[in-house]
């Protein structure tokens, strides 16, 4: 609830939010007169997906997470010269308009459990099997060697992993200082049901947010009676309560109760792992199995995100969410950014498909939990009733639909994104939530493949392009030093 009041003033005050209309602005900023432009919203404006919730989101994502893709790809393509620094103003320097893409490839799911045998490496067939249509999600057993998993945990290691924290409490208070909007928009933007009240289930569907901490009812109803913002104990706030609540009076309670790792949205560690020419061999060998696995172009594969590695210890989790977040004219993808001559205020990850690899044995708990996946609707506050949310996966996982249990060498593969209809991205597959439920007993190693590609077809085509320009300007010189890379190009591992 605190973390909306950060957002930016909503454009109506009704609690009905209107549908955008063309803005001419957007024209101006060069949206609006390509052939796939203005980038169309890729969720639905209603709930928590609207566009003035996702304002709201998006101005403490821009504040708090690093552009970590962006440098990688930075330093990967870079050659040092200054004149290639990335930055808004710059475009590709090439010739004429960028290329035009060919459409993007997409498995068939059939029908849940079907199988199909696919040739990944030389001399053995791999079988993929379809665990769900919405999402379409996919298992492929075996997909690495028990070899392949230890070297990477051992490269991870090497590397040295970070905690994976989500909005400092520091600087989430700054930034609170610094926002202006009123208690009627901001209730207006909480009530959901837009009945004038608000319910625990309404508050709790914001909690994403916040200052990085998971909320459960307990938590809410123990804050307003601190606060005194709910007088008659009922767990439900009037207008005229909320109103009444000074936003001061949050912040010190939340900054009088220091979060334990066990009520972070996340609780694990993590660290990159770079696939590019010049990578550990096995690095290079996963991100070539992966080209083939989704049968995408090479330039959209080999342009991705590195390969995250994350250590989930005994007690460690990741609360449901959707791995990609949703494009609207204030918004840019965060690996396009580098080359967009668009000036937008904030950025988000735009991930066609999640390539998740599990890399050892959990001995309790940890499995990957898809809510909703394969309901016959979905419904945001649905997820909320009564005491149960669906994602939690400390308390709920095993209220989910559909749980994958962690098995070494084995990948699991899903769609974020719906197809538009003319082979590019469509909207965000809201089906696609996901969580790691909580680690029970011994610790839980997976990895992530992330293959991005932006819903503008014209903004990835120059994408692609002008990377393609850096590498050929740079040559040799244009490979960073990553130090554990190169360093440990030839590792073996004896375990």
């Amino acid at each position: 609830m605190a973390a909306a009041a950060a957002g930016p003033r909503p454009q109506a005050a009704s609690p009905q939010w209107p549908p955008r209309h063309h803005d001419p602005a957007e024209a101006a900023a060069g949206l609006g007169d390509r052939e796939d432009a203005p980038v169309r919203p890729l969720c639905k404006p209603r709930g928590i997906c609207s566009r003035a919730y996702f304002l709201v989101l998006m101005v403490f994502v821009h504040l708090y997470l690093g552009n970590v893709l962006a440098l990688l790809l930075f330093v990967h393509y870079s050659n040092g010269d200054d004149s290639s620094a990335p930055g808004p103003q710059r475009r590709a320097q090439g010739p004429g308009p960028a290329p035009t893409l060919a459409p993007l490839t997409r498995l068939e799911g059939i029908k849940v459990g079907h199988e199909r045998k696919i040739q990944l490496v030389a001399d053995r067939d791999h079988f993929i099997r379809t665990l769900s249509l919405k999402p379409l999600l996919f298992e492929i057993p075996g997909f690495l060697s028990d070899e392949e998993c230890r070297l990477v945990i051992h490269l991870a290691q090497m590397k040295g992993l970070q905690r994976s924290q989500i909005l400092p409490t520091e600087e989430y208070e700054e930034a609170m200082g610094t926002m202006q909007i009123s208690p009627l928009d901001l209730f207006q933007l909480l009530d959901q049901n837009h009945d004038g009240r608000l319910q625990l289930r309404e508050v709790l569907a914001q909690n994403r947010l916040g200052n990085g901490r998971w909320m459960t009812p307990e938590n809410i109803q123990e804050m307003y009676s601190a606060i005194k913002a709910d007088p008659d104990g009922d767990g439900v706030l009037s207008l005229q309560e909320f109103s009444n609540m000074d936003l001061r009076d949050f912040h010190k309670y939340m900054r009088s109760h220091k979060a334990e790792s066990s009520q972070l949205v996340r609780n694990s560690y993590h660290t990159w792992l770079y696939q590019g020419e010049g990578a550990h061999h096995v690095m290079r060998a996963i991100r070539q199995r992966v080209l083939r696995l989704t049968r995408l172009s090479p330039e959209i594969v080999e342009l991705s995100e590195p390969l995250q590695v994350v250590r989930y210890g005994e007690g460690g989790h990741y609360h449901a969410h959707v791995d990609s977040g949703p494009v609207y004219p204030e918004t840019i993808c965060s690996h396009t950014k580098l080359v967009a001559n668009e000036s937008v205020p904030f950025e988000t990850s735009c991930r066609y498909m999640t390539v998740l690899f599990y890399l050892n044995n959990v001995t309790g708990g940890g499995e990957t939990v898809f809510p909703v996946a394969d309901n016959r609707t979905y419904d945001e506050m649905s997820l909320i009733q009564d005491d149960v949310d669906l994602r939690d996966t400390r308390r709920h996982c095993d209220k989910g639909n559909l749980r994958v249990k962690p098995r070494q060498g084995t990948a699991v593969f899903w769609y974020n994104y719906l197809p538009d209809g003319q082979g590019w991205v469509g909207d965000v597959d809201d089906y696609s939530l996901h969580g790691g439920c909580l680690v029970t007993r011994g610790t839980k190693w997976i990895a992530n493949n992330w293959i991005n590609v932006d819903p503008s077809r014209a903004r990835q085509a120059l994408f692609q392009q002008e990377m393609a320009r850096l590498a050929r300007e740079g040559g040799a010189d244009s490979q960073p030093e990553w130090a554990l890379d190169r360093a440990y190009r030839d590792t073996r591992v004896e375990l």
